[in-house]
């Protein structure tokens, strides 16, 4: 065979069995211009966001994305929905006052006006079972903010900076989580005489955030070992600025999972220490009172304890869900 001629723009690309292939610069710049390029593995279905010139997907698109297709978190988020606006303008499913009893109707069945009959006291069920909605909505939502927030706090600067405080952190944990959730709530509330959700709301920040922090200390621990991380520290960044712009957007994941979740806990909670009456107490309209009251009548209006109890299940089953459906899309794992 004639010497083929030595031309100056031909690449070399090695092949898997250790040989050689040339490639003409024309023919490597034409499948890198293929759209499918070789084999149908181009941008365009490798990045296809690169391909739209548009920006490469995140972690929090990715998930928005799957959980736009999870019936479980479709479901669970229009419950919830529905449960934020009859909290917010109850009047609009429910007419009267929840605090307007008669005697005379007390323990009757279901009739126009009262589809889930009367307690004890003559008390539209419906009605109270529907304002009773705005307060345990109010008890999850402040008091999972609250323990999201000193947790996140105390426990990602006891992971970034470590050392002395976060021992002392650690011990302190141990402490708050060697006390009985209920137990505790029997002793701290039983003092407690405001009719108000606040004094609960306390109690469940007091004692719920050393989970939080404990999760927010190992995820911030886990994130600042990563390259970027050391790369910014090489480069002059500030702690507060690691802290702030590389580390926090990165170690947020875990807490917001294990925060929805733990949102329906306190709102069982809240019911919890209601019916013991350390908690919520009348003229306050609670699930957890409504339970308490109609539980003396459960055989002769079981009707009174069985919708409040309903609608209790219901909420904390929707937000566990979602807070399962927000983990799963959050988790690299599963992906």
């Amino acid at each position: 065979m004639p010497e083929q001629p030595f031309e100056q723009d031909r690449a070399i690309a090695g092949t898997g069995m250790g040989g050689a292939m040339d490639l003409a610069a024309t023919e490597a710049e034409t499948l890198e211009r293929t759209p499918g390029g070789p084999l149908g593995t181009g941008p365009s279905e490798l990045y296809p966001s690169a391909a739209s010139g548009g920006r490469a997907r995140s972690l929090w698109s990715d998930a928005w994305r799957d959980l736009r297709r999870n019936p479980v978190f479709l479901v669970s988020a229009l419950v919830i929905l529905f449960l934020v606006v009859i909290s917010l303008w109850p009047s609009l499913i429910a007419s009267g006052s929840p605090l307007k009893c008669d005697l005379a109707k007390a323990q009757e069945g279901s009739q126009p006006g009262a589809p889930f009959g009367y307690d004890g006291q003559g008390c539209n069920v419906y009605t109270r079972t529907v304002y009773g909605a705005r307060t345990s909505v109010t008890v999850g939502v402040c008091a999972t903010l609250g323990v999201a927030l000193l947790g996140s706090v105390l426990g990602g600067l006891a992971g970034f900076f470590g050392g002395f405080w976060d021992s002392v952190l650690s011990r302190i944990t141990d402490v708050f989580f060697a006390i009985p959730v209920v137990l505790g709530g029997l002793v701290l509330l039983s003092v407690v005489t405001s009719n108000t959700v606040w004094p609960v709301i306390g109690f469940m920040v007091l004692l719920g955030w050393p989970q939080i922090s404990r999760i927010a200390r190992g995820s911030v621990i886990t994130a600042k070992q990563n390259d970027y991380v050391q790369a910014a520290r090489a480069l002059g960044a500030s702690n507060s600025r690691i802290l702030l712009r590389h580390i926090a957007p990165n170690a947020v994941a875990p807490v917001i999972v294990v925060a929805t979740i733990a949102l329906g806990t306190y709102i069982a909670l809240e019911a919890t220490l209601s019916y013991l009456g350390v908690g919520l107490k009348p003229p306050s309209v609670s699930w957890g009172i409504d339970i308490s009251a109609a539980s003396p009548y459960i055989r002769n209006a079981p009707h009174a304890l069985l919708w409040p109890s309903g609608a209790l299940a219901l909420t904390v089953l929707a937000f566990i869900m979602l807070g399962d459906a927000v983990r799963d899309a959050l988790d690299p794992k599963l992906r």
